[in-house]
């Protein structure tokens, strides 16, 4: 980033408006043991070319993804973004843009945030969605609170094929409100056990949260799932991939209560993992208990088009106590690049995108199977991401397929010890049929039997 430096005038005039001798005495409350005794080891003074050159070099050692073919998913994904995405949301009207309080000087912001909304009720079959939230798992660890507000002291189940990142947040937010989190384990096909859930949701529930398609690809049989929640009257989350919904049935069709998601596909970069974009939806039952920003459409004096933010005050969520939650934010940037790409690419578009991940996919397992020592770990139907079970443990799939540029994708074994040679592998509609070959003739060159 370019670099003005203080003077030294600069630096004596804020020393004297605070009332202190030196820069040393802003760091007196910093125990003495813990800082650096002596000088930094840094290499001589540099001109700012000479630096500059220095950077790029350290820079060029990083490996990106225009070298590498990228399989790894696991909730961030290398879908392409067309280049218009980046170009309007880097505009210094949304670029700088921040909370719209006042409607009158925000109609752009306000606008972006309605039309966002607007895509993603019609993409998930909700009736109401929020104006986005940090990420797909606080998403989905908001619905946690959301129904402990209405529903306090029962306990929530969760399945086990949700994303464990997201369990993690799940838990913590629990953890602080004392809410009781039941974890319903998967059954032998990798979806979650239709038995146990029925077994447990015989107590007092509230919740009956699940993710489709699940951390490992599989799809749930989420219709089965939405009676055995509702008939226990408890409301059913659902976590999804939003991208599927090209061609999945859309959470509101089978009974979703609420949706979440991760938008980062949806014309977000990987950015080395943030920021991302929470999808948060409910129906129109729950749509005073929704986190974060809400924006409606309404007409001015004049009867002219406008839009607000609606059904909330401006400190809805900075109350303590008395607020739906403590989101006082959202990734409105994020939320304006995922609307800019569902406005370029249409119904049509997300439909060909998920499709390409579908076919691609299934080609990949196909031909990686007749290796002979590499299987599907699932029989059942998923969508763009698969358990591989490998001859070896799967880092050292991933350490050897390095050397031929290509990130293999996600082992296991980081979450699941007993799942050292599973190796969770992605595909998105970026990767061509020569990668996709390229990956399986990597695979027989490095552990053919």
């Amino acid at each position: 980033m370019p670099f003005v430096p203080n003077t030294s005038k600069n630096e004596q005039d804020i020393l004297n408006a605070l009332g202190i001798a030196s820069f040393e005495e802003l760091l007196s409350d910093i125990p003495t043991d813990v800082r650096i005794d002596g000088n930094l080891d840094l290499p001589p003074q540099l001109s700012e070319l000479e630096a500059v050159q220095l950077l790029r070099r350290l820079a060029g050692r990083n490996k990106n993804l225009h070298e590498y073919a990228c399989f790894i998913g696991g909730g961030a994904y290398d879908h392409y973004v067309p280049t218009a995405v980046d170009h309007i949301i880097s505009r210094s009207e949304f670029y700088t843009a921040y909370t719209p309080y006042q409607p009158e000087v925000s109609q752009g912001t306000l606008q972006a945030g309605f039309e966002y909304q607007s895509m993603i009720c019609e993409l998930t079959g909700m009736e109401v969605t929020n104006s986005s939230l940090y990420d797909g798992g606080s998403s989905l660890a908001e619905a946690v609170l959301v129904l402990n507000g209405i529903k306090p002291g029962k306990r929530m189940l969760v399945s086990a094929g949700i994303n464990p990142h997201y369990r993690k947040i799940m838990r913590t937010y629990a953890w602080g409100q004392r809410i009781e989190l039941i974890e319903i384990p998967l059954s032998t096909e990798g979806v979650t056990d239709l038995d146990r859930l029925e077994s447990l949701a015989s107590e007092p529930t509230a919740g009956v949260f699940v993710q489709h398609p699940n951390f490992f690809g599989n799809l749930e049989n989420v219709n089965e799932l939405e009676k055995i929640a509702h008939a226990a009257e408890a409301s059913y989350v659902v976590s999804v991939d939003p991208l599927s919904l090209g061609i999945l049935s859309p959470p509101g069709v089978y009974g979703a209560d609420i949706v979440t998601g991760e938008g980062q596909v949806f014309g977000n970069q990987l950015n080395f993992g943030g920021p991302y974009l929470g999808i948060f939806c409910v129906n129109k039952e729950l749509v005073r208990k929704l986190p974060g920003r809400l924006i409606g459409e309404t007409v001015d004096l004049k009867g002219r088009r406008g839009f607000v933010m609606t059904l909330r005050t401006r400190e809805q969520d900075i109350r303590r106590e008395k607020a739906t939650s403590n989101i006082c934010t959202n990734q409105a940037l994020n939320a304006l690049a995922a609307t800019v790409y569902l406005s370029l690419l249409g119904k049509q578009g997300i439909k060909e995108v998920a499709e390409h991940c579908l076919q691609k996919s299934h080609y990949l397992v196909d031909q990686i199977t007749q290796l002979g020592n590499f299987s599907s770990r699932y029989s059942g139907p998923y969508f763009k991401e698969f358990v591989l079970n490998c001859p070896v443990n799967a880092a050292d799939v991933i350490d050897k397929l390095k050397e031929d540029g290509i990130l293999a994708g996600l082992d296991l074994g980081r979450f699941y010890p007993d799942r050292k040679n599973q190796l969770l592998v992605a595909v998105t509609e970026k990767r061509s049929k020569a990668e996709l070959d390229g990956y399986v003739s990597a695979l027989e060159k490095h552990f053919s039997t």
